[in-house]
């Protein structure tokens, strides 16, 4: 049996960061490259994120890479050296290009070699073509415009998406359907990464969303498929993509959920991946910590239940302690030369388990007080049942503990106001304000009545009540008391694809 570190250390290599990092690799690297000749990298913003994320500098100087240069920045000419663009196919930074090789006495560089994210416009190319095609030796499209965020997560980072696809305000389609193809593109690139033509599955009601990108993610699968002269993959894959709208199920958006690496990052001001904490007490020195997948621990226990943590860590400290003593047992020369071997690693492994035991205690120390009362009355609310199975009768006699109680800040109320109003399918208008001004939170009524626009019924009459979808019954399964709900998405995930609605 592979020890935990090891499973972990596995997952991440097969995961996305690693796919993303060897198809840059084969495609921009491998390309190019000869020997003991060293190279330039020019990146604009988006690619300086993508590459930040899949490698380190250790990695592209492995490849031959010397500097690491941006195109939007004046840089000094370095007219021996050949340059890699590796750059997103927009007028910007095509224009940076071309401003880097405008004539060819104040050229930047010796030679071009330019991979484009995604397919670049015909326009922009022409433009390109006509301006220095002659000192440009490759150019390609790689088709990887997303971020390969952690080994199994990706983010398409289109920040105003949300605003575009459900602002009332908007009074032209157009602004949606644009965000909508950039989407689908976006999305095609993950699949051409992981090299699967999958089927593509979709929530059709409310809303209309989730269908628009479904099909329009079918489309740009059916034509990358076609004009992919490489790919040896033309039919369907055994793979589903799911896609959702934001309004599917809000429940979960909204509980407190206690696996560690969610439960981190709602309660503790994480900003960036960077945990800040004090090791000697509050008056100790400020210390920061990245929450990364290079730290085995970590991925081995972000998605573990906060009671396993808790549990878990302190034993990790008092092994790798024993170990360190049991190295220190003999001081002759080679004993010490392989002390100070094994001593950075030590130290590493310590200073980690740490900084988790550290975000462990912050989270319990912000949990005791408030939330902990707070979860066991919003898993009532989202089941309909108390922790004995017994069915809540009156909801709104559940929901008034936490409105009146002055510990809970507006913002757990208003959580909790939401799954009060999610598990009675809406309530009336008149409930709705008396709750608002009853607790004094008309400043921030907005983030209420705004789940109107993403398909959630917030308003309601007895003769418009829509029925609940069924849930999978999982009475037999082994339960914390504070984590019952289980997403709906894990249900249409253990359905078969012919299940599927």
């Amino acid at each position: 049996m592979a020890p935990a570190g090891a499973t972990a250390a596995a997952a991440a290599e097969r995961g996305l960061k690693r796919l993303v990092w060897q198809k840059l690799k084969s495609s921009i690297f491998d390309d190019c490259k000869k020997e003991e000749e060293w190279k330039i990298i020019v990146l604009d913003d988006y690619t300086t994120k993508l590459l930040s994320l899949c490698c380190k500098m250790t990695d592209l100087l492995a490849e031959g890479i010397t500097v690491v240069e941006n195109i939007y920045k004046n840089r000094e000419p370095v007219p021996h050296m050949k340059a890699i663009y590796f750059i997103t196919p927009t007028k910007k930074s095509v224009d940076g290009l071309i401003d880097d090789f405008i004539s060819k006495s104040s050229r930047r560089y010796k030679a071009a070699y330019v991979y484009f994210t995604d397919s670049c416009p015909d326009n922009l190319f022409n433009k390109m073509k006509s301006s220095c095609s002659k000192a440009i030796r490759r150019c390609k499209e790689i088709s990887i415009s997303f971020f390969p965020y952690e080994s199994q997560v990706f983010t398409l980072n289109v920040p105003d998406a949300f605003y575009r696809c459900y602002s009332p305000t908007l009074e032209k389609m157009k602004d949606k359907d644009s965000v909508m193809e950039v989407m689908a593109e976006q999305i095609v690139t993950l699949c051409a990464t992981l090299e699967e033509n999958p089927g593509v599955r979709y929530k059709s009601k409310p809303l209309d969303n989730a269908s628009k990108l479904a099909q329009l993610v079918e489309k740009g699968l059916e034509n990358y498929y076609k004009t992919d002269e490489k790919s040896q993959i033309k039919a369907k894959t055994h793979s589903q993509l799911i896609i959702i709208d934001r309004g599917f199920d809000p429940v979960s958006t909204v509980l407190h959920e206690l696996t560690f690496q969610a439960m981190a990052y709602d309660l503790l001001p994480i900003e960036n991946d960077t945990y800040k904490y004090k090791t000697d007490g509050p008056a100790g020195k400020e210390k920061e910590a990245i929450l990364e997948e290079d730290d085995e621990l970590w991925v081995k226990i972000r998605h573990k239940h906060i009671a396993d943590v808790i549990e878990e860590i302190p034993k990790l400290l008092k092994e790798v302690s024993s170990k360190k003593k049991a190295t220190e047992g003999k001081l002759s020369l080679s004993g010490l030369a392989q002390l100070m071997k094994k001593m950075p690693h030590f130290r590493k492994q310590i200073t980690r388990q740490v900084v988790h035991l550290n975000i462990a205690e912050d989270c319990m120390s912000k949990f005791k007080p408030n939330v902990e009362r707070l979860c066991k009355t919003e898993q009532d609310l989202a089941l309909g049942t108390d922790a004995e199975g017994q069915k809540v009768k009156d909801s709104m006699r559940v929901l008034l503990p936490v409105l009146l109680n002055k510990n809970h800040d507006n913002y757990d109320k208003i959580r909790a106001i939401l799954l009060y109003i999610f598990s009675t399918n809406g309530t009336t208008q008149e409930n709705l304000d008396k709750l608002i001004q009853n607790v004094q939170i008309e400043s921030d009524s907005d983030m209420i009545r705004n789940w109107e626009y993403l398909g959630v019924p917030v308003l309601s009459s007895s003769a418009s009540q829509q029925h609940k979808q069924p849930r999978r019954d999982r009475s037999s399964e082994e339960t914390f008391q504070l984590s019952r709900w289980t997403p709906v998405m894990k249900d249409i995930m253990e359905c078969s694809p012919e299940t599927q609605s």
